[in-house]
């Protein structure tokens, strides 16, 4: 019986390496992984999110959290299982302009902020982060965005959203002037270059970010892993067994760290265990059960930024085989 050929679209961090090298594998599948990028292009292109969500070309797809909810919301045939690949906290993501006199969060207000999209997993949790941690109003913010959005939706009446002027950078604008703070999940080049005209809004964001953790209970999600609907129609075991098999990754990957000396930095089996000691055994935790409030907490923010269309139910977000995990 010949196998069933699949295309799955994964970016390269350390816990989908055994996808890659083949160490984990479904039974009776030929899973053709292939590395996309969404921000910076790897060996099969870029725009990974994009590629699915506009033109349904994967099979499965690692996708933006906000980007996902805002398609279940409209009904696009598209459904997730709770692998969720990509975690950040915003609060070391937001760099201001060291010569903007942005001294704490609330002098954010009335200024001009650059985003990836509005609806950047990272944007979004920014911005409601910024309002239930801070006080900070995120209406009263001009949002200045670096490209269209993925999932077309009509703004908040009184939201001000800009595209970047034609030819210009977001990262250069920054490090000019000519916006006063950048929230993105990668830092801008400008940054990672040094010098003294960016800096992160947080000095101490590690702290903040511990803060945030010890309230709450989890370290946020980014992305989800999602199935074009007619392959789950056609094949609904598979969701499970691909939980199954990232769950497997995520062990491998793990045991990595065993080796002293398997990243590149210098203490990075220190970090490991330090990491360990203040966030727990398993930071990235899948199934629906231990996610929910990470879940419900984001919606309530894509809601209240005019991105979801309507409320949806949590386990209407993911494979009926995988909701009680």
């Amino acid at each position: 019986m010949a196998k069933l050929k699949l295309t799955l679209a994964l970016s390269h961090y350390d816990r989908h390496f055994p996808f890659f090298d083949g160490s984990v594998s479904l039974e009776n599948v030929d899973l053709n992984v292939l590395l996309v990028g969404q921000s910076e292009p790897l060996k099969h292109g870029v725009d990974r999110h994009e590629r699915m969500l506009q033109k349904g070309e994967f099979d499965i797809c690692e996708l933006s959290l906000s980007s996902y909810l805002m398609a279940k919301s409209r009904r696009m045939p598209f459904t997730a299982i709770p692998v969720f690949p990509r975690r950040l906290f915003s609060l070391s993501q937001m760099w201001v302009n060291a010569g903007a006199g942005i001294a704490s969060p609330k002098d954010l207000i009335g200024r001009r902020v650059g985003l990836s999209t509005f609806q950047t997993t990272l944007s979004v949790l920014a911005k409601g982060d910024l309002q239930a941690e801070y006080g900070v109003d995120w209406r009263r913010i001009e949002w200045i965005v670096a490209k269209e959005e993925t999932v077309a939706f009509k703004p908040l009446k009184g939201v001000s959203i800009r595209l970047v002027p034609q030819g210009r950078k977001i990262g250069a604008m920054l490090g000019a002037g000519e916006i006063d703070a950048l929230f993105m999940p990668h830092p801008p080049k400008e940054a990672l270059a040094g010098g003294d005209k960016i800096r992160r809004l947080f000095p101490d964001a590690k702290q903040e970010e511990s803060r945030y953790f010890r309230k709450h209970g989890f370290f946020p999600i980014m992305h989800v892993v999602a199935f074009k609907d007619e392959v789950l129609k056609k094949e609904p075991a598979l969701a499970r067994d691909l939980m199954r098999a990232f769950e497997q990754a995520k062990e491998v990957c793990k045991h990595y760290y065993d080796d002293p000396n398997w990243s590149r930095l210098v203490w990075g089996r220190h970090l490991f265990e330090e990491e360990r000691s203040l966030l727990g055994d398993d930071p990235w935790p899948y199934g629906v059960q231990r996610n929910r409030a990470n879940l419900e907490r984001f919606m309530g923010y894509s809601l209240d930024q005019g991105l979801m269309e309507k409320k949806v139910a949590i386990e209407e977000l993911f494979a009926p085989s995988t909701r009680d995990t």
